[in-house]
């Protein structure tokens, strides 16, 4: 295969859109993955996530040849206290996240990652001083209204929807600052969580109450497969954003939630009320509304 640098433009977006989309559908499609081990706590999964994924990063890191950027980013302070609260941010994403999946909050999940992008915008407004765009505000003022009209209407705070998008915002927000490749710095969180994560794995088995080894080797499989899970769309979606502009990456990134939607509906049958229909329209018309003025915006600004 030809390296990026020597592809045509045209090949080039075509092979970017074929990374990043294979990435969002990955994702989206992941609760049917994390459904098979419904039956094991949202905590010790996590914790199997970690533990694993962190061999298989490191496998990756020395295939590609990051070796000296992750030994580097190990020495350096200021990326150590920068990537810690981020490690926290991404391991209570997680847990929220497949929480959320196995109890049947699958709607509410994709609810949290179709705000994101607006929470992403709103964040950067308080914290980086950024000035919106009037159809920016159009959007945030409109998913706020939905937000709002489901608290009300439905007499439930969206809870897990808005942790979820808060969270991750946050997360981009910090490791915006951080000066180490996605792959390295989701190494360096993994690294952070590895020796708690594989204490409470020994704990558990020790004590006989994990699911390692003791309930079936289809479980262990998959307990296992975490790591694949999470390494292997990263890595998709790195490859495919390098070939991309932001915009097209920003119209991308909802075939994820938009999976997790239309799963939660059609084949874990959750319920769909009426007040989270109006929601999810409010949401998508912002939504539209955000991408269009993105993308007329990154035209026009083009040299």
């Amino acid at each position: 295969m030809k390296p990026s640098s020597t592809l045509k433009p045209q090949q080039e977006s075509l092979a970017g859109v074929a990374y990043a989309s294979s990435a969002f559908f990955i994702w989206g499609l992941s609760p049917v993955y994390w459904k098979v081990l419904h039956n094991i706590p949202a905590f010790e999964i996590i914790m199997h996530r970690v533990f694993w994924s962190f061999f298989f990063l490191l496998i990756i890191i020395v295939f590609q040849r990051h070796w000296t950027e992750f030994t580097a980013a190990i020495k350096n302070r200021r990326i150590l206290l920068i990537l810690f609260p981020t490690t926290v941010l991404l391991g209570f994403n997680w847990f929220i996240y497949i929480w959320a999946v196995n109890n049947d909050h699958i709607l509410q999940a994709s609810l949290g990652y179709f705000i994101n992008p607006l929470v992403n915008v709103l964040l950067g407004m308080v914290f980086l001083r950024e000035r919106l765009r009037p159809f920016q505000t159009v959007s945030l003022l409109l998913a706020g209204i939905g937000v709002l009209y489901l608290t009300l209407q439905y007499g439930q705070f969206p809870w897990i929807a808005l942790s979820l998008a808060f969270a991750f915002g946050f997360y981009g927000l910090i490791r915006k600052v951080a000066p180490v490749s996605s792959l390295v710095g989701l190494s360096m969180e993994m690294l952070f969580l590895f020796i708690p994560a594989s204490a409470y794995i020994v704990i558990l088995n020790i004590k006989g109450t994990g699911a390692l080894f003791s309930v079936s080797i289809k479980i262990d499989l998959f307990l296992m497969g975490a790591a694949f899970m999470t390494a292997f769309p990263l890595l998709l979606f790195t490859l495919g954003a390098r070939r991309l502009n932001l915009s097209t990456v920003g119209f991308l990134q909802y075939i994820a939630p938009s999976c997790m939607f239309f799963l939660g509906v059609f084949l874990y049958d959750e319920p769909l009320s009426s007040a989270q229909i109006w929601t999810f329209v409010m949401i998508w018309t912002a939504l539209c509304i955000y991408s269009t003025d993105s993308a007329m915006f990154y035209r026009k600004n083009k040299i």
